[in-house]
């Protein structure tokens, strides 16, 4: 199956689990599509390896649109560490970079703009809230909501990829490529961005926290999440 012809497949079944009413049916769905990102790019990577390729790790501009821009930037870093994958956030762009190689890139859009429409879903079904007094508390329920969700999905991606690279990689010389190639990333993201600062999301909001992360669990991913080089 070609390149195109297998994205155009994975863009298929995640369409259909974000917009089917059952979360049976979107699990299902969603699993098969992780499925099929996992094996593409294990295969991508060891027959690159194989053929001696040069192929470089690029950069690609993805938009982390306002508002609850930084727990969203935050689901965008999760999605593309675990697809061996870096991503910087420009806050005064509205954007984030995200450098990795071109068929780990592609699926790190495919699963972020997935997993984003999965969580708004949840959280505007979730309503608005107030205090005590009648005072709005939606926004930061929504904010807290959205990072807790983040923070739970990085968990089970991670959880994901140690068994995934642990079934990949037995008789495959699989570790040592991906190390490679994950040492390849950094250098792009160090090369362009020499000084980088960390940001941490803040949770104000206990109801959104707990509520993000229930929704996190019931997330569409499977057993079988992208693929990334352990550490």
């Amino acid at each position: 199956m070609t390149d195109q012809r297998m994205l155009q497949k994975i863009r298929a079944l995640l369409a259909k689990a974000e917009s089917t009413d059952y979360p049976e049916e979107a699990e299902a769905l969603s699993t098969r599509a992780q499925e099929l990102m996992a094996r593409h790019s294990i295969d991508r990577a060891l027959l690159d390896a194989a053929a001696g390729s040069r192929e470089s790790p690029a950069g690609r501009r993805v938009p982390v649109a306002s508002p609850y821009e930084m727990p969203k930037a935050t689901l965008l870093h999760v999605v593309a560490e675990a697809n061996r994958c870096r991503s910087v956030w420009h806050r005064d762009l509205g954007a984030s970079t995200v450098f990795g190689f071109p068929a780990d890139l592609e699926a790190v859009e495919m699963m972020y703009t997935s997993l984003l429409v999965q969580a708004t879903g949840a959280m505007l079904r979730s309503g608005s809230r107030h205090d005590e007094y009648g005072r709005s508390r939606t926004r930061s329920f929504r904010q807290s909501f959205l990072s807790a969700y983040a923070g739970r999905i990085g968990e089970r991606l991670r959880a994901a990829t140690r068994a995934a690279v642990e079934e990949a990689s037995a008789g495959t010389g699989l570790l040592p490529v991906l190390a490679t190639r994950d040492k390849a990333v950094e250098q792009a993201v160090t090369e362009v961005f020499p000084r980088l600062r960390r940001f941490a999301n803040s949770v104000t909001n206990r109801d959104g926290y707990e509520a993000g992360r229930a929704a996190a669990d019931r997330a569409a991913l499977g057993h079988h999440a992208e693929v990334r080089s352990p550490g």
